[in-house]
């Protein structure tokens, strides 16, 4: 059987000169090898997209929340697309009756709900910028992006209110008006007059435009429609320019890909709505929901009530991070050891005979009809009984949790790829390929994509397994980085987007990510660590010499491997009456907790997010040197070396976090 091969080559290699990097050939879709997908037509704005659904599909639901009834939640209430629409056009009045002209800035900050896509609609409608706040980049993230957006009006979720708050006095240099998603209580709008805001419940906020008309201005492609920060390997976050062309270039090109895997969305499909809408992925997921006029039902802003929302909503696609598919494989694999030998022992049975016809090809809804109907149908259940589309992103997928998921979730489990600078999907993996396992699968078909050879780490484009920096060429990729014009130029170099991961093409013309260029990584939670920056605050604690970080996208903590300070820790142990010499004290676990609570001291001094924190800690009384191949003759860490180095112990540290 000829080994099939998903991209097709549209431009060759560039040898290495003048001491650039050698280029690898340029790669896009097998399924755009007559060209990409053509624009849609009168699609130009993200405004259009909804705009030509309302048109379309008037009454079909479009946003559901769970009621909330004699203190219990309870079924999913729908707004259709029209009356979403009739409120979208109020709330658009309401915000230039405020003053805000297109071109203005509005923040939307709170958890997912109606009122979020509402805010969002409004923007679209009348050419102002969405600018999505959120409080994972850090403790002044918050008040960073409205000064550097300059931000003149924010819609917030009623429990944000406090921490809006904490931005001034210095947000108020631009923001001058507040909306509630709900409610505002007196005590709020006393402290908001004395600072010399209008803060406004949502309903309040809705009558402001009553009676006045506002015209909707032209909406360009190369109009900017959001500005998403993203964080920076150090210091301030970037804000990533998202134009109107990025948006729809990419629904067409998921319209693509899923019309080749024949499994086009449609007016009865159900999206969970519960990864932020702050974040690219699931910003483009639900644009393309609304595209195909189909319903979106929001969580309750809970993990722990996700899957009793499930079980409510039923949807039939459902985009989660590795971190929460990682929390169903776990229950899984509880329930199945907790069963009786005879249930564990079928299950067995059943899980290996559907891998084996997988494995050879058939179709997951064809390998084994029996295993289904007797095992793996209650699976499917516990996911609401219709999910088609599993689709996993923001960081690496455990490929032994992904394969597991082919087999028993009675759907296609997909992982996918891109950046905040690449309008999110950029890779996806393809249904029924079980070859794509632990790769991020093949470009979408409306995108260039090449490696770059990286000499200093020894990955090179042109070798018979072509490894480097993942590059990004097409209509999906940012405008630039908001008034940093030297950072976009660092990474958009002829069009090309470099995205700072390190890439291996598979023989079939997947994408295996192995690498990050600079020290930067992500935690199984999707989270971002930006070491460097991380290894410069612990730095500061006086009882250690040196610190070296490590975390993984597997695990959800970082730990770390400290030299600490000899006369510190000598003076430590005299003070509490500890013998021993400098080599022993090291192996003391309560050297380890005494060291563990000083970085834990300087973090919460520091306001270092949780996932920031250390969680386990590795003293060693040996500098790091050269001897060793450690660090460089400039005593630059060589974090490869140090992984292998320490990797044991490494283990051992995480071990101990499980337990």
């Amino acid at each position: 059987m000829e080994s099939k091969k998903f991209i097709v080559e549209v431009e060759p290699a560039i040898q290495e000169k003048d001491g650039k990097p050698s280029m690898g050939p340029v790669y896009r879709s097998v399924f755009a090898k007559d060209g990409f997908p053509p624009p849609i037509d009168d699609l130009n704005s993200c405004w259009d997209i909804f705009r030509l659904s309302v048109e379309k599909y008037p009454d079909n639901k479009m946003l559901g929340t769970r009621e909330f009834v004699d203190g219990k939640h309870g079924k999913y209430v729908w707004l259709t697309y029209k009356q979403v629409y009739d409120k979208v056009i109020q709330v658009g009045n309401s915000i230039r009756a405020c003053g805000v002209e297109p071109g203005g800035k509005c923040g939307i900050y709170g958890v997912n709900c109606s009122e979020w896509i509402m805010s969002m609609e409004a923007c679209n409608a009348h050419g102002v910028y969405c600018v999505p706040l959120y409080d994972t980049l850090g403790a002044d993230a918050v008040e960073f992006i409205i000064c550097h957006a300059e931000v003149t009006i924010a819609f917030v979720e009623e429990k944000k209110i406090p921490e809006i708050l904490k931005a001034f006095p210095k947000a108020g240099e631009y923001l001058k008006t507040i909306v509630s998603f709900g409610q505002v209580t007196p005590e709020q709008r006393e402290q908001f007059k004395k600072i010399g805001l209008a803060i406004h419940s949502w309903d309040e906020f809705l009558s402001l435009g009553d009676n006045k008309q506002f015209d909707l201005p032209v909406k360009n492609k190369s109009d900017i429609c959001t500005i998403m920060y993203t964080s920076g390997t150090t210091g301030d976050p970037k804000g990533v320019l998202i134009s109107n062309n990025n948006i729809v270039t990419i629904i067409s090109g998921v319209q693509r890909l899923l019309e080749s895997a024949n499994e086009s969305l449609t007016t009865s499909d159900v999206y969970l709505s519960f990864l932020p809408l702050a974040h690219i992925f699931d910003r483009v997921i639900e644009e393309c929901f609304i595209n195909h006029g189909a319903s979106i039902g929001f969580w309750r802003g809970d993990v722990k009530l996700l899957i009793e929302d499930i079980g409510v909503l039923k949807p039939t696609i459902f985009c989660a991070v590795p971190r929460v598919l990682d929390r169903i494989y776990s229950g899984l694999q509880q329930k199945i050891s907790s069963g009786s030998y005879f249930k564990h022992k079928m299950f067995d049975l059943a899980y290996s005979y559907k891998l084996h016809h997988m494995k050879g090809g058939s179709k997951h809804t064809e390998a084994s009809l029996l295993s289904d109907r007797l095992v793996f149908s209650k699976v499917k259940q516990g996911l609401g009984g219709r999910v088609r589309i599993i689709l996993s992103g923001a960081a690496p997928l455990a490929p032994h949790v992904e394969s597991f998921l082919k087999v028993v979730a009675c759907s296609h489990v997909l992982q996918g790829y891109g950046l905040t600078e690449t309008c999110a999907g950029s890779f996806v993996s393809l249904p029924n390929e079980m070859s794509m396992v632990g790769t991020v699968g093949p470009p979408v078909p409306n995108l260039d994509a090449r490696l770059e050879s990286v000499p200093e780490m020894n990955y090179d484009a042109l070798s018979s397994t072509p490894r480097g920096e993942i590059c990004i060429r097409g209509s999906t990729v940012f405008s630039g980085y908001h008034k940093r014009e030297d950072l976009t130029k660092e990474v958009l170099i002829n069009g090309w987007f470099h995205t700072g991961d390190i890439g291996e093409w598979q023989p079939d013309g997947s994408m295996k990510v192995i690498d990050r260029k600079k020290n930067i990584f992500k935690l199984s939670q999707g989270e971002y660590v930006a070491v460097e920056n991380l290894e410069n605050v612990y730095g500061l604690v006086p009882a250690i010499d040196e610190v070296w970080i490590y975390g993984n996208s597997f695990e959800s903590c970082l730990v770390a491997v400290v030299h600490p300070n000899k006369h510190a820790i000598e003076s430590w142990a005299h003070a509490y009456d500890i013998s021993g010499d400098f080599g022993s004290l090291c192996e003391n676990p309560k050297a380890k907790d005494y060291i563990l609570g000083e970085l834990n001291r300087i973090g919460k001094e520091k306001k270092l997010k949780g996932f920031e924190f250390i969680k386990a800690v590795h003293l060693d009384p040996v500098p790091f040197d050269i001897d060793r191949d450690l660090v460089t003759p400039t005593m630059k860490k060589k974090r490869p070396q140090l992984l292998k180095y320490y990797q044991g112990i490494i283990d051992d540290m995480y071990k101990s976090t499980k337990n």
